[in-house]
């Protein structure tokens, strides 16, 4: 199952407590959390592009499975991590206690960020 492809973010749960949690100033969750949001995915075997634009800032990470690579972080800090893939449809990654899980279904993009207790949900679909 490929990633490839351009998704646009439908809903999200949970986004200001977790934006919180992590650090973000309040004045950028408020600017952050009714703008639509469109990621792009490269795949290419093992090797992963991802760009995220959300408004004016855009976010991009690229690794490989299973090799260590630097990603940024939602607040825009950049920590070493290591991608896995479970199954073929689910990439998982642990960075600075937070668990980060995408899944394909289909044309649907779940990704849910774990920190403690606190769980963020967004759900894209493909466009």
């Amino acid at each position: 199952m490929s990633f490839t492809g351009k998704y646009e973010l439908q809903y999200q749960e949970n986004f200001e407590p977790f934006m919180k949690a992590i650090g973000l100033p309040d004045e950028q969750i408020q600017k952050g959390k009714d703008i639509k949001s469109i990621s792009e995915i490269v795949q290419d075997g093992k090797k992963f592009k991802i760009t995220v634009t959300t408004g004016t800032k855009v976010m991009k990470n690229e690794f490989t499975i299973g090799e260590e690579a630097e990603l940024e972080m939602l607040n825009g800090e950049k920590q070493k991590a290591v991608v896995q893939m479970e199954g073929n449809n689910k990439l998982v990654t642990q960075v600075k206690g937070m668990k980060s899980v995408t899944e394909l279904n289909g044309d649907t993009i779940t990704h849910t960020m774990t920190l403690g207790d606190l769980t963020f949900k967004r759900v894209s679909k493909r466009i």
